[in-house]
């Protein structure tokens, strides 16, 4: 690995270091109904997004609600002995990407067959601190 390369990967793990994220992979329901519950949690307060996904009656929400419990259990294994609620978490980005998709054949009049495709996506949900963006536009 070249000199360039190398000093890249290793600026790109520093900065992983200080990120707490979640990803699900292969979640087998399609992109664009898990974008619609992504779109109800994203930049909101840890314990707001928890209840919205709690109370939403969308399969997708049981997913999601999952997830954002991981990261948060990832931010407390990172930040041992601190409290949640004093650092302000919010969910900073939830990004859902599409994976890989089943191809199924689906008989159809007069001999033909029609294709159905069972789509799955990939889920990486991001946190930040409130306190983090205060510091930053305070410099």
């Amino acid at each position: 690995m070249g000199a360039r390369k190398h000093n890249r990967a290793v600026r790109i793990k520093e900065a992983k270091k200080s990120l707490y994220y979640a990803k699900l992979r292969n979640c087998p329901t399609s992109p664009r109904k898990m974008r619609l519950v992504a779109d109800l949690v994203r930049g909101r307060d840890v314990e707001i997004a928890l209840n919205i996904l709690k109370h939403t009656p969308k399969e997708a929400a049981g997913r999601m609600y999952k997830l954002l419990l991981s990261a948060i259990a990832n931010w407390q294994e990172k930040n041992e002995g601190l409290r949640m609620e004093d650092h302000n978490l919010y969910v900073k980005s939830v990004m859902v990407d599409s994976a890989r998709q089943l191809k199924r054949i689906r008989p159809a009049p007069q001999g033909r067959a029609h294709r159905i495709r069972k789509r799955s996506n990939h889920i990486t949900l991001v946190l930040g601190t409130r306190q983090e963006e205060m510091v930053e536009t305070v410099e």
